[in-house]
C-alpha cells in the first residue's frame, strides 16, 4: 500500500480498500471462523441461514449469487397503514403510544418461521440504529444466532438509540467488525474538509464472502459438501442452476 500527498484520489481510495484487507487478515479470522461455524452447523442441523438488511453492505450480493451458497436466503419485511385523514386532523395524537418502528421488527420475527439453531446475518456500520439492535435482539429471544457485521471503532464514538441502550456489537452472538472508521469515510480530498468515499459496502461484502467461503470449506471438508451456485450464463450454467435448486430445496442446503 502505497501514500502520497500527491497521489490521486481513486488511488488513495484503494490505499484504504488495502488497508481493510489487512484489517480483515489481521484481526477478524477469529470472528469469521466463529461465524462459519454456527452457518455449518445450522446448515447441516435442519437450520436456516437469513440475511437481513446490511446497512450501507449489499445484502443482495450474497443470496443468489454465482459462486455462492443456495442456502443463503434474505429476510425482509414490510408494513403499511393506510388510513387518510383530512389535513385539519393529521397532527391529532395516537390513542396509545406506539413505536412503529420498533413493533414492525417485533412483529416481523413473531410472524416469522425463525426457530432455534437458525443463523441471521445482520448489518449496521455505527451499530447505533434502533431496527438492527431490535432484530438481533428479537432474534436472540428465539434462540436464532445472530452474526453482527458493524465497525467497532464507529461503534465506540457513538452513543446508542435502541431504548435497551445497547448496540448491535452488544446484540449479536458473534461481531464482526468490518473495520471502518469513525463516519466511514476514508479518504482526504484537497478544498473539501471532510474526509469523503464510504469504504463500509466494500467491507460488509469482503467480510460475507470470507464467512460464505470458510463454510463452504468447513462443509467440504466433513464430506458434506453445500449446494452452490455458478453463473447462469456460462453455456452450461442454466442447466447446473436448475439442479442446484433442486438439491436445495429437497435438501435445504
Amino acid at each position: 500500500m502505497k501514500s502520497g500527498m500527491n497521489r490521486p484520489v481513486h488511488l488513495k481510495y484503494l490505499d484504504a480498500v488495502c488497508g481493510l484487507l489487512e484489517h480483515f487478515e489481521q484481526t477478524q479470522q477469529n470472528a469469521v471462523s466463529s461465524a462459519a461455524e454456527h452457518v455449518s452447523r445450522a446448515l447441516t442441523g435442519g437450520g436456516v441461514v437469513r440475511c437481513a438488511g446490511m446497512g450501507h453492505g449489499v445484502d443482495g450480493d450474497f443470496i443468489n449469487r454465482a459462486g455462492g451458497l443456495a442456502a443463503v436466503q434474505p429476510f425482509k419485511f414490510d408494513f403499511s397503514l393506510n388510513e387518510p385523514l383530512p389535513e385539519c386532523l393529521r397532527n391529532r395524537p395516537q390513542e396509545q403510544p406506539f413505536d412503529r418502528e420498533i413493533e414492525t421488527v417485533r412483529f416481523a420475527v413473531r410472524a416469522s418461521r425463525l426457530k432455534r439453531g437458525d443463523v441471521v446475518l445482520i448489518g449496521s456500520v455505527s451499530g447505533r440504529n434502533r431496527a438492527p439492535v431490535e432484530l438481533a435482539l428479537c432474534c436472540r429471544e428465539r434462540g436464532v444466532v445472530v452474526i453482527g457485521f458493524t465497525s467497532l471503532a464507529y461503534t465506540a464514538r457513538v452513543t446508542p438509540l435502541h431504548p435497551s441502550g445497547k448496540k448491535l456489537a452488544d446484540a449479536s452472538d458473534v461481531v464482526v467488525d468490518i473495520g471502518v472508521p469513525y463516519g466511514d469515510a476514508a479518504v482526504e480530498i484537497p478544498g473539501i474538509p471532510e474526509k469523503m468515499l464510504p469504504l463500509s459496502g466494500v467491507a460488509m461484502t469482503i467480510a460475507g464472502w470470507m464467512i460464505w467461503g470458510a463454510v463452504m470449506e468447513k462443509m467440504a471438508a466433513s464430506g458434506n459438501p453445500p449446494t452452490v451456485f455458478i453463473s447462469i450464463n456460462r453455456e452450461d450454467g442454466k442447466a447446473f442452476y436448475d439442479t442446484s435448486v433442486a438439491q436445495y430445496n429437497r435438501r435445504g442446503y
